[in-house]
């Protein structure tokens, strides 16, 4: 499902394992666990079917078979027909299956979404054709 080729491997948190605090990922995450904090990828990651994620995530693509709640800033968000999510998300484009809940709200800052691209974006300058209709305008008031 997800466009993006493994660079580095795959981690893994079987069910029954939690972690608690700050979790980093380098490679993609295969979530069956629970996970309380602050979660952060330059990859996917996805929540299988029994899995938590509780807390603030940033990652590239997020597919939830599970559960998350919480504060999720991610390029793209996939909810299958298992899958909950519960809470405030920014997200560049967002999939919901038939079956899959979306609880909270979504919302659209345009925000760098990865840390490789965090950079703030420059403005363009104007043209001097639109400074001289801006001048125009004003000059109408």
């Amino acid at each position: 499902m997800f466009r993006k080729k493994r660079s580095g491997g795959l981690t893994f948190i079987a069910q029954g394992t939690k972690f608690t605090g700050e979790t980093e990922f380098s490679a993609e995450a295969l979530i069956a666990g629970e996970l309380f904090g602050k979660v952060s990828s330059s990859s996917n990651i996805t929540i299988e079917q029994g899995g938590l994620i509780d807390g603030k995530l940033h990652c590239a693509e997020l597919r939830v078979s599970g559960t998350f709640r919480g504060k999720l800033t991610c390029e793209k968000l996939n909810i299958t027909s298992t899958g909950l999510v519960d809470g405030e998300v920014n997200c560049q484009s967002m999939e919901i299956f038939e079956g899959g809940q979306f609880i909270g709200m979504r919302v659209r800052d345009d925000i760098a979404f990865l840390p490789s691209n965090s950079a703030p974006k420059q403005e363009r300058s104007k043209s001097a054709k639109e400074e001289t209709i801006e001048d125009a305008e004003l000059s109408m008031s």
